[in-house]
Parts: structure tokens; sequence; C-alpha cells
């Protein structure tokens, strides 16, 4: 069995691995990754983030043709759907972006191999391709192997008809009636591709709620946003079954009848993927949740070996791994590198999109936390009526002593890209008046987030 030596071994080149490979190289060092898939990017960029964004993009636009152009005073003939187009422009979009992260590699001189990572103590790594088996050592070790899709009891999967949202991104055509299983991040960007795309979507979720975890207000409007586009929610609902039934789905529910259907999405919830590491042969006990245990410095209690990303504790979010991947090897190199995670923020790219960072107001009260709330919405922005796009508001929290932003949370179009001033704010402990007397270009939908930290004080301009 050959052997190879380097400064620093990544196991998985998704975001967290692959952005911590580029930085390590940049900081000198001697790296290697490791992908057991041909194409690198991880999950994120083959068949989730990317994937999802490109569908998400080419649905709305296909709805909009169909049901929004009138009123811009623009007449179309007969909007078709051709699937199969829509697809393969999918594909394109991943396909450029896992060229992009092979050309990164080769421009930072990181050794690529290509197999299942497997540690083997003592700083050796262990790569199997097939029948093929390499040794690799290096003083450093990081796992970034992010995660997988959770299964349910008594769900059986079946891929052409029942499956996870890597089967949702390539459905061969449009499913008259797709049962999704989840009301989170997942389920619903999937579930509004397809219904734009005229499905009808069914949601059945466990809780008395959408989106668990973000903010209670935000959560209960976007709701009611769905619903009027089509979306169908069961809340409360726990599921005991799914099955095949001839060519058809029947997902069965406590106190409800079977809901018959052509296809099943699998949404709920993701699962650290540490199988066949070699874990707790080399000393490392998951937690609870199936975790990698880290201390500040993303170290696990074997030496030398490190994790980031959606194998450790923290919400499993693409730029947050990429974050931790970048500090953790910025702390290998004897920098200090610091995450503020209360300014990471998350965003839902459903229609309106949904965006958070910081704190909810559920959070604050559990802590007992005073604050002050400042709330504006849409429909009185210039930019947003001019877009036919009035839906939804932005909502700041304030420490109600100190004025420094502790959360603040966007209902409406471009929440992600208008989320991310909010985190800068979060991130340089801005109170709301400091956003209140930044001057933001008019007409623009940024002005919605000046009027919400005016708010806070109660001098919003225009409401």
């Amino acid at each position: 069995m050959s052997q190879q030596e380097h400064d620093l071994i990544v196991i998985g080149a998704g975001p967290g691995g692959y952005v911590a490979a580029i930085r390590a190289a940049q900081l000198g060092m001697n790296v290697a990754c490791i992908e057991k898939e041909s194409a690198l990017g991880g999950t994120c960029l083959r068949v989730g983030c990317i994937p999802s964004k490109a569908l998400l993009d080419s649905s709305e636009r296909f709805a909009s043709a169909r049901q929004e152009l009138k009123a811009h005073g623009i007449k179309t003939a007969r909007v078709q759907l051709d699937l199969k187009a829509l697809l393969k422009r999918k594909d394109q979009v991943v396909g450029t972006l896992t060229q992009g992260v092979g050309g990164l590699f080769k421009k930072n001189r990181i050794t690529r191999y290509t197999g299942h990572g497997r540690l083997a103590g003592g700083g050796k790594v262990v790569v199997e391709d097939g029948k093929k088996k390499r040794e690799l050592r290096a003083k450093h070790i990081l796992i970034a192997t992010g995660s997988k899709p959770s299964e349910l009891k008594g769900v059986e999967l079946r891929k052409n008809l029942i499956g996870s949202s890597t089967e949702a991104l390539g459905y061969s055509s449009v499913p008259r009636h797709l049962v999704v299983i989840g009301a989170g991040y997942i389920g619903l960007e999937l579930g509004s591709v397809w219904s734009r795309l005229g499905s009808k979507v069914t949601v059945l979720e466990y809780l008395d709620r959408i989106l668990p975890g973000m903010d209670d207000e935000l959560a209960a409007d976007a709701s009611k946003l769905f619903a009027a586009q089509g979306l169908e929610f069961n809340l409360e609902t726990r599921v005991t079954a799914a099955k095949v039934k001839g060519r058809k789905c029947v997902v069965e529910c406590d106190g409800r009848k079977p809901i018959p259907c052509d296809r099943v999405l699998v949404a709920a919830g993701r699962t650290p993927n540490t199988d066949g590491l070699g874990l707790k042969e080399a000393g490392i006990e998951l937690d609870d949740r199936g975790r990698i245990p880290v201390d500040e410095s993303f170290a696990t209690r074997a030496k030398g070996v490190f994790a980031v990303g959606d194998v450790i504790e923290g919400p499993m979010l693409a730029h947050k791994a990429a974050e931790e991947g970048v500090a953790c090897v910025e702390g290998i190199a004897g920098r200090k590198p610091r995450i503020n995670y209360d300014a990471i923020p998350g965003v839902v790219y459903t229609h309106p999109e949904i965006a958070a960072v910081g704190r909810t107001e559920e959070q604050l009260k559990e802590a007992g936390v005073e604050y002050r709330k400042g709330k504006f919405p849409f429909k009185a922005n210039g930019r947003a009526l001019a877009m036919g796009q009035s839906d939804g508001w932005v909502k700041i929290l304030a420490d109600a002593s100190t004025d420094r932003v502790l959360g603040v949370h966007i209902l409406g179009m471009h929440a992600g890209d208008l989320i991310n001033e909010a985190a800068m704010a979060i991130a340089f402990g801005a109170s709301s008046e400091d956003i209140a007397l930044t001057c933001h270009a008019h007409p623009t939908l940024p002005e919605a987030f000046r009027e919400a930290a005016l708010a806070v004080d109660k001098r919003a301009l225009h409401i």
C-alpha cells in the first residue's frame, strides 16, 4: 500500500472541506483533500443548495410568466414548460461550479484523492476506492464530511417514488400530487418548486408550525403566504408510514386518513455523515445526536484530528461550515480566528424569501432579555411596490438598554440579500440608531431595513 505525506488532510470536499483546503494552501501548507464523489463541492454544490436554487429561479420565472406579467402590461402566448431543458440548465450550473472548485484545487496545488477516507490512527488516513487502498500521513486531519438526509421509521425509501431532496431535484415529470414530509428549509423550497411547475403539494409537519427554530411571527406570516400560493399544510401530523402500492404512494399518519399521492419527498432534517470514518477506533465518541464533539479550536479528542460543519454542533449551513473550515486551519497555522455565531444568517429561498440573523423574540424572552422591536412593511416601500413584490416586512430586535441589534428577521423579496447588512450590523455591534442614521439609497428595498431601525425608536417616516 503506497504512502504519501502532507501537512493537512481534509476528508470531504463540501463547503467546509474545500474552503478549508484552499485557505490552508494559501497559508503555505501541503494539503490533500479526500472526496468519494467524482465531482467536488459536496452535497451543497452537487445535490443541495446550488441545484435547488437553480430550480427555484427557473420555476419562479415560469410562475411569473403565467401569473404576474399581465399586471406589468406584458401579454404572452400560452406559456409551456420544458422540464427537460429546465433540469439541463440546473445540471449545467452545477457542472460549472464543480469544475470551478477543481480549478481552484489546481491553482492552489491541493492534492485530490478519490475514495472514502478513514482514520487509521497515528496521523494516518486510509483512502479506499473500490479495491484500491492508499495510506496517507499528516500531522493534522480535518473531518468535513457534511450530512445526509434523515430517515423516518416506517418510510420505505424507493428512489423513484419515495426519496430525499436528491431525487426531488430531478423528477422526470411533474408529479400530479407531491407529499412533502417536513416543513423546514428543504421541504418548503422544493415543495415550492414543484407547486409552481404544476403539482398539488401537501406538506406534513410534526410540529404545530412551519420553519422550526425561526421566529414565530416570521413563520406564521410566511405560512399564510405559502397557503395562498397553493401549498397545503397539515400541521401536528405524525407520519407513521409511507409505502408504494402499484404505481402510487400512500402516506399514513396518526389520526388522519391515508394520503394517496404520486411522489413523496422526505425532508425531515439531516443527520451528520460520520459512517465508516473510524471514529470509535480513534477514540472519538459521538454525542447523543450523532455529532462529533470539538473544542473552541475545532479539535476532537483524538490528537491532531479536527472537525467542522454539519458533523459538529450548530446549524447545518454551508456558509457556517466554510467559516469554521477557515477558522480551523488558521488556528492550526498559529493565528487566532474568531467566529461570531450570532452573526451567521439563515435563508429560505422561497417566494417571498425568508431570512434571519441573531436571536428570535422567543429566544430573547426565554433568556429574560429586555428588548425593543421595530417593524416595517414592504407595502410601504416604493421599490417593492414598483416591483409588484410588496408582501412581507423587516423586523429589528434591539437591546432595551444598549440599543445593540440582537436579531433581524425579514420576510420579502430578496430577503437573502438584505440579511447581509443585518449580519454586518450584528458583527460590528451596531445599534438600531446606527442603522437609522445611515443614509440608504432611494428607491431601494434596503430602505425598509432603515425604516425598521427607525421604528425601534417609534419614529419610522413612512408608516
